[in-house]
């Protein structure tokens, strides 16, 4: 590996890769309505954004007092992957920024792999990206602690130090700042749009906030 190429980019996988929490969000929000809880977007971003399925299951017992079984679990995953093969698009300019980015990439997402490999696979970018794959659930903590993205650049063979970490959501970016990691923060997904929510990632000191993918090859460069 010559000089040029030392460093890994590290991306997240939903509101980076693809543009999917809308989706999420609005299957999230009519599940939990058929079980007699009610939540604006507003707080299921707030409460849910850039975290694992164990994080959901734990918030909604100690919150609100409801248990969430596996028959819920599986009637949202089977609501929402019909939704990603239909209605799934990447993040606008993904494809030629990956095929032009002078670093090795992987995905370190709070998804299941299943899950990952679904929206990486409909929206085309699942050859860039595979094998190098990495899910919260191959973990003991998923963000905003740091395991994840540390155990993706053990696995990738690079010190967090020569890391760039692109994320779009506040346990992401602690995540990767805890992982001693540089983080961009991406505020280009159609969920991002807020100024509330723009404020929140800026206030969580990202290196960069950037909102059009092509702008990440400049800004690698820039850190190198």
């Amino acid at each position: 590996m010559t000089d040029a190429e030392k460093g890994l980019v590290i991306f997240d996988c939903d509101g980076v890769l693809v543009d999917s929490e809308p989706l999420s969000v609005s299957v999230l929000i009519q599940a939990m309505h058929d079980i007699g809880v009610d939540m604006t977007e507003e707080d299921v971003y707030s409460r849910f954004l850039g975290k694992s399925l164990a994080t959901l299951v734990d918030t909604m017992q100690t919150e609100f007092d409801v248990f969430i079984d596996q028959a819920f679990l599986d009637r949202v995953r089977n609501n929402l992957y019909e939704r990603f093969k239909h209605e799934l698009k990447p993040t606008d300019g993904i494809a030629a920024t990956l095929d032009a980015l002078p670093l090795p990439r992987c995905v370190a997402s709070s998804s299941q792999l299943e899950r990952i490999r679904l929206s990486l696979g409909v929206t085309g970018l699942l050859d860039r990206l595979e094998p190098n794959i990495f899910s919260a659930s191959m973990v003991k903590r998923g963000k905003p602690a740091p395991d994840l993205f540390l155990y993706a650049a053990e696995k990738m063979g690079v010190p967090p130090k020569d890391c760039i970490v692109v994320e779009d959501s506040p346990a992401g970016i602690t995540a990767a700042r805890a992982a001693g990691m540089t983080v961009f923060a991406f505020t280009g997904g159609s969920h991002a749009h807020s100024p509330s929510y723009r404020a929140e990632l800026e206030q969580l000191s990202p290196e960069v906030v950037f909102d059009a993918m092509p702008e990440l090859l400049q800004l690698v460069r820039n850190t190198r």
